[in-house]
């Protein structure tokens, strides 16, 4: 199931339709959607290098895009929209911890979870609802959402068939690890 997955996702990322899957996913995962863009953004890399800058940049202005409409969810919406995302996710108290963090860390805390793999949605909803400077946040989310696209991007532009041999040979390994990184990032708001 993993290797049809993992075909299926390189053949989008050759597509003509794939960059607009891949601003989507992004756009969704800054939001509300609870998968990393990771998993779409490495195979579309992996597929054709050269597209490596381009494609960082696609996925680090819609990531950005997906981060203000997380931040108006937060803002505007949070009983409606945001509170029942909280919930789903099951971080009720997370939530109210990580509104006492943003009063004394705010822009710290959004460069280093919007590199992390802490689940970015969290932080665009919690920045919203605790009323964080929208100019601030933007500003603070664009080197800090840029840094893990562009990182992404140079590691595998760089070594690009070495690492897609080696997920290509240990695709249930990979997967796998790709998949703690992202459960990580949920305990990792849950402990905070």
């Amino acid at each position: 199931m993993i290797q049809r997955l993992y075909d299926w996702t390189l053949s989008k990322a050759q597509s003509p339709a794939s960059e607009k899957w891949l601003a989507g996913i992004s756009f969704a995962e800054s939001s509300f959607f609870p998968l990393p863009i990771d998993l779409m953004l490495i195979p579309m890399i992996l597929a054709n290098r050269l597209k490596a800058w381009r494609l960082a940049t696609i996925t680090l202005i819609t990531s950005v895009f997906g981060g203000i409409a997380g931040y108006a969810i937060g803002a505007f919406f949070y009983e409606v929209i945001g509170k029942p995302i909280i919930d789903f996710y099951g971080y009720q108290e997370q939530f109210i911890t990580l509104q006492d963090t943003f009063a004394e860390w705010g822009v710290l805390f959004v460069l280093v979870a919007g590199f992390t793999p802490i689940p970015f949605k969290l932080v665009t909803i919690t920045a919203g609802a605790v009323s964080m400077n929208p100019l601030l946040f933007v500003l603070t989310s664009i080197p800090a959402r840029g840094a893990r696209f562009y990182l992404v991007a140079a590691l595998l532009w760089k070594f690009g068939d070495p690492i897609k041999d080696f997920i290509e040979k240990r695709l249930g390994l990979v997967t796998t690890a790709m998949m703690v990184l992202g459960i990580g990032g949920f305990v990792v708001i849950k402990y905070i």
